[in-house]
């Protein structure tokens, strides 16, 4: 039995570990350099592997496609992954918010582990091979830098990625080579990314770099319910983005998409309520200037300040009661995120309609998909990668089976 998977990322890795312990053999086939470089440069600011929350909880970040997700999750989530890292030597710890890292918080020590496993366990790589489709015999065809190849195998994982980063290999570039075989695919999309605002000329050169703190998104629904969601974001040249922005991208592209641009709600004071901020800024402000009364009885300067005077009137400065409201839910106008391969991940990719319960795909029997290029999204906290390698052992133990399956047959 020969497995060939295309793809070097956290699912593709796996998917090749349970299927060379379940006895097949199998080739790996990467079109960069190296394995595994989004991942590294995903750990590069400390590896978030997965997450501490509650499962219910963690279920949820992935939003409409939960119902997809949770099989997979239940059959290897951050527990599992925790205890699978731990077999390479790397412990993890919880940090404050949560998230789940290895104690030294870096990607390459478990990489390199890792790789070395698979390769004494008879694992071949095969890097500078970029994925072109099937030849007329349905052979894997391969650019090289020694030219074309066509490669046979009994079956098939794709674990190709998104669209995000294709500087590091996820290209999209497999999106049209399915496409004309007639699989369902959800057009890619930015997630976990930033977005336009317009920023005056002003605000822009003055502010383009700062990070907001000690402040929170407020997010309305189409029902009018509002959701709170503390954190951090940082003023671009063209707009903002940062950790709070991409816990509400998905919501905030979407509703762009349905009508052209979003309000973005920043709550600037998530220590005081509107009631305590209308009585301190009504307090007399003597021969101070609006900027000094702001920052002694608001804690309001820098940044703050400057978001507000971006996007209120004067007169709203002269009214206590309206300054803190705009202070504690000032509208910031989004025009549209920003482009694919900025962002962090992808939103869109095949669809699991298109899949049987195994990942395969239902018109190419044989193939299998896993990881980033299926059509699922979720928030940054650990939840990206432990989709990612439960999607790519699904796939791989789906592919074992669906073999040995079809020999008895």
């Amino acid at each position: 039995m020969k497995i060939v998977i295309v793809g070097g990322g956290p699912a593709g890795l796996m998917a090749a570990e349970v299927a060379r312990a379940a006895g097949a053999q199998v080739d790996l086939y990467d079109a960069m350099a190296s394995v595994g470089r989004k991942f590294l440069l995903a750990g590069k600011g400390g590896l978030n592997l997965t997450h501490s929350e509650p499962s219910e909880k963690f279920l949820s970040r992935y939003g409409a496609r939960r119902a997809q997700i949770a099989p997979l999750i239940a059959t290897f989530g951050p527990d599992a992954l925790k205890a699978w890292a731990r077999g390479f030597g790397i412990e993890t710890f919880v940090g404050t918010s949560g998230r789940v890292f290895p104690k030294d918080l870096k990607a390459a020590p478990l990489l390199r582990s890792w790789l070395r496993a698979l390769r004494r366990a008879g694992v071949q790589f095969h890097v500078r091979h970029r994925w072109i489709g099937w030849d007329e015999k349905g052979a894997l065809r391969f650019t090289t830098p020694e030219g074309n190849r066509s490669i046979q195998a009994d079956v098939v994982v794709l674990a190709l990625g998104g669209g995000s980063w294709p500087k590091l290999g996820s290209d999209a570039s497999w999106v049209p080579l399915l496409a004309e075989r007639g699989v369902r695919i959800a057009p890619l999309q930015p997630a976990n990314c930033g977005f336009d605002v317009g920023w005056s000329e002003h605000f822009r050169m003055k502010f383009a770099g700062h990070p907001v703190k000690s402040m929170a998104v407020v997010l309305r629904s189409h029902t009018g319910a509002e959701s709170w969601h503390p954190g951090e974001c940082v003023i671009t040249e063209t707009g903002v983005e940062g950790g709070v922005i991409y816990t509400v991208s998905a919501a905030l592209r979407n509703e762009i998409l349905a009508n052209g641009s979003a309000t973005l709600r920043l709550d600037l004071a998530p220590d005081r309520n509107i009631p305590r901020l209308t009585h301190d800024l009504s307090r007399p402000r003597s021969k101070r200037t609006m900027a000094a009364h702001l920052q002694r009885q608001a804690n309001i300067e820098g940044v703050k300040a400057g978001l507000l005077r971006e996007v209120i009137s004067k007169d709203d400065f002269a009214d206590p009661a309206r300054l803190a409201i705009a202070i504690k839910s000032l509208p910031v106008k989004l025009i549209a995120p920003r482009p694919l391969k900025e962002a962090i991940s992808t939103a869109g990719g095949v669809l699991f309609e298109a899949l049987d319960a195994q990942l395969m795909i239902r018109r190419l029997p044989g193939v299998f998909c896993a990881g980033e290029m299926l059509d699922w999204e979720s928030p940054t906290g650990g939840y990206l990668l432990t989709a990612c390698f439960a999607a790519g052992r699904a796939a791989g133990l789906g592919a074992v089976d669906w073999f040995t399956k079809r020999g008895r047959g």
